[in-house]
């Protein structure tokens, strides 16, 4: 049984007879008191998929929930579910649209080592890889002689999401993007 603060995001928790996922984590150190840092956690319930804030003391004891990831791939949207395939034995897992939708700015049906978090036999969540590659739909034209040091710009990927990049980037080109800071890495080799 981990402490609070060695909880991170992505663990599965049970917490008042559920199984919750943390989503975020928010460490502050109130002023004034004696003792440690308080952890801020926003969970979801991996059962109803409602939104949970809890407050916990860094020494307070959390229990895991068991789990599994099964790497997997994105198949379809179906309506409000995203499909993934598992790559081992072909199961699909439905994926709520809300539950995942920091997550599936990331994937497209190219996207490698995705896994699906399975708890009790339900799919409950994605793990991303550390980075994924994605083309940039979107952007102002490439300056002419700009540096990989310039300035940078927006650009709108195909998943959706806009993160920012070098003048050099232009519309079409294929990058790496830090999944956990949502920046820019370099371009992704052809």
């Amino acid at each position: 049984m981990p402490k609070a603060s060695e909880v991170k995001k992505g663990t599965a928790i049970e917490f008042n007879g559920r199984v919750l996922v943390v989503k975020d984590i928010v460490r502050s150190v109130p002023q004034g008191r004696a003792g440690g840092s308080l952890y801020r956690m926003r969970l979801y319930d991996v059962v109803t998929g409602s939104k949970v804030d809890e407050t916990f003391k860094d020494s307070d004891m959390l229990k895991l929930a068991d789990l599994t990831r099964r790497e997997a791939m994105f198949s379809y949207l179906d309506g409000e579910e995203y499909v993934f395939m598992d790559n081992e034995d072909y199961t699909p897992y439905n994926l709520n649209k809300e539950a995942i939708s920091e997550e599936i700015l990331f994937v497209n049906e190219e996207t490698q080592g995705v896994h699906v978090i399975v708890i009790d036999g339900a799919p409950v969540g994605l793990d991303l890889p550390s980075s994924v590659e994605l083309v940039v739909e979107e952007t102002d034209p490439s300056i002419k002689g700009a540096s990989a040091s310039a300035r940078s710009k927006p650009a709108r990927l195909s998943t959706g999401l806009t993160i920012q990049v070098p003048e050099h980037i232009s519309t079409g080109d294929r990058i790496r993007i830090n999944t956990a800071e949502h920046k820019f890495m370099g371009r992704a080799e052809k």
